[in-house]
């Protein structure tokens, strides 16, 4: 087990095996990576699966997975808190003694209607803390019953507070919050204690988590001083929650925003961890490698207002990730048998790696080409003018100077019927590249079947 004295910073990542990642909990993944990175720290996997009736293992294995394609290797773990729950029961029993983790019995159904009787009443629905009035002989009777209660730790009855390194100043009244189950009716932790306990074994120095996590924090805070450490020790640090372009919550999109989806959809990991490592933040959405991103994070240069998760903006940095790829980048992720000179020629008007499989099936496969009105009598005076093979890159020059001087045509409207004749697009790679991949055959081929579809 670590030093926790140790002053190397260590952060943990702790998804919850229960789902997909999705672009909120892959955000807090990259903050962390970054900082340990710039920190010369270590990034710990934890599994927060304690939750039996949701954690599943095929979910465990979508979150390495996944990851790994966005490039954060981690240091140690991954940690599956399913291991430790004897580690638990021993500071839970610590607790116990000191008076701090008290035992209760009432249903879901009887906690929801003191809820609402306190609502009523005009106060917050909190536990009032009934199980803490029982008489010794009440709870001795409540146990001999067989029904296993569940266990509340007791909060204190001040505040607790902190710099958090993205927030600023940020208190929590103990008061107003419920005392939180620490212990299941079936003996199993929750999330709120187990996660302490292994922060603190772990030796973690930085918990850095959404924003949601605050009132979480300032509970655990409590906890960790009723094991005998120090709240300060470890440093919080609470990222704003994303929402959508316009403003509202992104939680009711994330099924389309996991990391299944976006990789399916052919974004770039690149892009996706450059985008989330700079969201929120003054500096540009621009391509970067996760070792420049490392050197430049500051968690102090993230705003305190939401950040605007705007597809529009990632299909952007997408696109300028995938101008910029190396063939040898993409060579396993293209059309059997495409070529560097194919990539090169498309790699510009491409949005999604996704899209290169279309101009494959231009340059190699067969295409249909749209009518074409009133272009019959030009295509065939462009075929009559294509230029002998071997072609290379200044062809396309060559064949448009001797098309113009039998027809009069430039610019557009010498290229564009081409274009559709030869593509069955509108726009696309520069023509000068695509022809020779084309071919000369098919480029006969297919002006002979345009210019005899043409009316």
């Amino acid at each position: 087990m670590p030093d926790p004295g140790r002053d190397r910073v260590r952060v943990r990542f702790a998804p919850s095996p229960t789902g997909h990642l999705h672009v909120g909990n892959a955000r807090i993944a990259v903050a962390n990576w970054l900082f340990a990175r710039r920190h010369g720290g270590a990034f710990v996997l934890r599994l927060d699966d304690t939750d039996t009736t949701r954690c599943r293992p095929e979910y465990e294995t979508e979150i390495e997975e996944d990851l790994r394609w966005l490039g954060l290797v981690w240091d140690e773990g991954p940690i599956r808190q399913r291991d430790r729950l004897a580690v638990y029961a021993a500071a839970a029993e610590r607790l116990r003694n000191a008076g701090r983790l008290y035992p209760c019995w009432e249903s879901e159904e009887e906690l929801e209607a003191k809820r609402r009787q306190r609502l009523k009443r005009g106060l917050a629905p909190i536990y009032d803390r009934a199980a803490l009035a029982m008489t010794e002989d009440q709870k001795a009777r409540a146990f001999a019953s067989g029904r296993p209660p569940h266990w509340r730790f007791r909060l204190t009855d001040g505040e607790t507070a902190w710099d958090d390194l993205v927030l600023g100043r940020r208190t929590v009244k103990l008061p107003a919050v419920s005392d939180p189950v620490l212990i299941r009716a079936d003996g199993t932790p929750l999330y709120t204690f187990a996660s302490v306990v292994d922060d603190l074994e772990l030796g973690i120095t930085h918990v850095i988590r959404g924003e949601d996590h605050v009132t979480n924090s300032g509970v655990q805070r409590d906890i960790m001083a009723a094991l005998g450490a120090e709240p300060d020790a470890i440093r919080l640090a609470h990222l704003p929650l994303l929402v959508g372009s316009e403003g509202e919550p992104l939680s009711k999109r994330l099924g389309s925003l996991s990391l299944r989806a976006l990789r399916a959809d052919g974004i770039e990991p690149a892009a996706l961890a450059a985008y989330l490592a700079r969201l929120g933040t003054p500096d540009d959405l621009a391509p970067a490698d996760l070792a420049t991103l490392a050197a430049g994070f500051d968690l102090g240069r993230i705003s305190r207002s939401p950040a605007r998760f705007d597809p529009s903006q990632l299909l952007a940095l997408n696109r300028k990730v995938l101008h910029a790829a190396p063939f040898e980048a993409m060579r396993d992720r293209l059309p059997a048998g495409a070529t560097e000179a194919f990539w090169l020629a498309v790699r510009g008007n491409l949005d999604l790696a996704t899209e290169a499989r279309h101009w494959w099936e231009v340059v190699a496969g067969s295409i249909v080409p749209p009518p074409l009105e009133g272009e019959a009598a030009f295509l065939r005076a462009a075929l009559a003018r294509l230029p002998p093979e071997p072609w290379d890159g200044t062809t396309a020059k060559t064949w448009a100077a001797a098309i113009s001087a039998a027809t009069g045509r430039k610019g557009r409207a010498l290229w564009r019927p081409l274009r559709l004749a030869l593509t069955g697009e509108d726009h696309g790679p520069d023509m000068a590249s695509l022809l020779p991949l084309i071919g000369r055959d098919r480029v006969v081929s297919r002006l002979t079947l345009a210019a005899g579809a043409a009316p």
